[in-house]
């Protein structure tokens, strides 16, 4: 009986605190939330007290009551298909409490005061290659997107993957309605346009992985370099100022010779978004800051983590790998078979997938092909 009592009190406490909280005037229908991190912490401190010996999570029950609720006055009144503002930042703060948005998308002549990246060396900082990105920076004269992309108040983006899942979804047309589409390495476009769209706004790779012939390069897009090892910094800028590559030293495979767009078109990705997701995300090992055994994350989970900082609703398609259907196809665009996969020496696919789902589950982001 008397735990019934406790039981009984311990609800009606709840009860009365998300009524008072919602009927304190903080949220509008009419307009976006503004509740301060101190408005939570109040009521978090309230809930301590209330479930105070009696064993239960409170704090956790009343974030999960609230933060849908909020989302849900926050964004109810949009059209359907119109762009949330903040709405990834949102869904991010919910299962990471310090998620911050702000993160510069590409490296530009200040990079030097972002200090999260200033201790590490490649792939996770730029620390000993300084002066080379100065030396490219100075070249390339542009930062961003793009004034165009850039007056857009609230973006929508989307990561294209590679996999297998996008031949014949017929997703081309659903693609090109985004803001910002990004596309990882290699990838074409011409000839899968049905499945694939036809736009890009950049396209994120590293040496080994960039188209390697020039006539394959779409015309009007980003080439943006995301550095993993120290000679990237070298083989990009040899790219830049359109010279000669001399030695495949350093690289693991042959890489592109010449890359065909111009200087202010050519971009360096923050490396930040590498570290965040190895070490915060998806939690691989330190192991000191250097790149070891499975501690890199995937080019596909890095272009997800720029565009959480940088976007206001963030889509993926063609991402994922379903290791039952050994003859289904690896990748949209050719013939290899998803048998062909081996266990990685510098991924943890396992581990990377788990952080994707928890992303997929929660609403951070929307999967258009269901293969997360």
């Amino acid at each position: 009986m008397k735990s019934t009592r406790s039981f009984t009190f311990l609800i009606c406490s709840i009860m009365v605190l998300i009524f008072l909280y919602y009927s304190s005037g903080r949220l509008h229908l009419r307009s976006p939330v503004q509740k301060s991190q101190a408005d939570l912490d109040r009521l978090l401190s309230a809930g301590r007290v209330v479930a105070s010996g009696r064993g239960l999570p409170i704090t956790l029950l009343l974030s999960l009551v609230h933060r849908p609720l909020e989302l849900q006055y926050k964004y109810g009144n949009l059209s359907k298909g119109e762009c949330k503002p903040g709405y990834a930042e949102a869904k991010m703060t919910s299962i990471y409490p310090k998620f911050s948005k702000p993160a510069p998308m590409f490296l530009d002549p200040n990079f030097k005061r972002l200090s999260n990246i200033s201790s590490y060396l490649p792939p996770f900082g730029v620390r000993t290659q300084e002066n080379i990105i100065d030396h490219i920076l100075q070249a390339t004269k542009r930062y961003s997107l793009g004034s165009e992309l850039d007056s857009i108040s609230c973006k929508k983006c989307i990561i294209i993957g590679n996999g297998g899942i996008l031949f014949n979804k017929s997703l081309g047309s659903q693609i090109d309605q985004y803001d910002v589409v990004v596309r990882l390495n290699e990838a074409p476009v011409a000839g899968f346009e049905k499945d694939v769209g036809s736009k890009t706004t950049m396209r994120i790779t590293y040496p080994e992985g960039a188209i390697q012939k020039p006539e394959r390069y779409e015309k009007s897009s980003l080439f943006v370099l995301s550095a993993f090892k120290l000679v990237d910094f070298k083989w990009l800028r040899l790219m830049v100022f359109k010279e000669k590559l001399r030695s495949m030293e350093g690289f693991w495979k042959s890489v592109a010779r010449v890359v065909p767009r111009e200087p202010e078109d050519i971009r360096i990705l923050n490396p930040y978004f590498i570290q965040e997701a190895a070490f915060k995300f998806i939690g691989l090992p330190h192991n000191n800051g250097f790149m070891g055994r499975g501690n890199i994350p995937t080019l596909g989970t890095v272009a997800i983590t720029m565009a959480l900082h940088n976007c206001d609703e963030v889509a993926v398609a063609g991402f994922g790998y379903d290791m039952n259907t050994p003859h289904a196809p690896l990748h949209y665009y050719e013939k290899l078979m998803m048998s062909a996969i081996k266990e990685s020496w510098t991924h943890n696919i396992s581990k990377e997938k788990e952080f994707l789902q928890k992303l997929v589950k929660v609403g951070v982001i929307q999967d258009l092909t269901n293969g997360i």
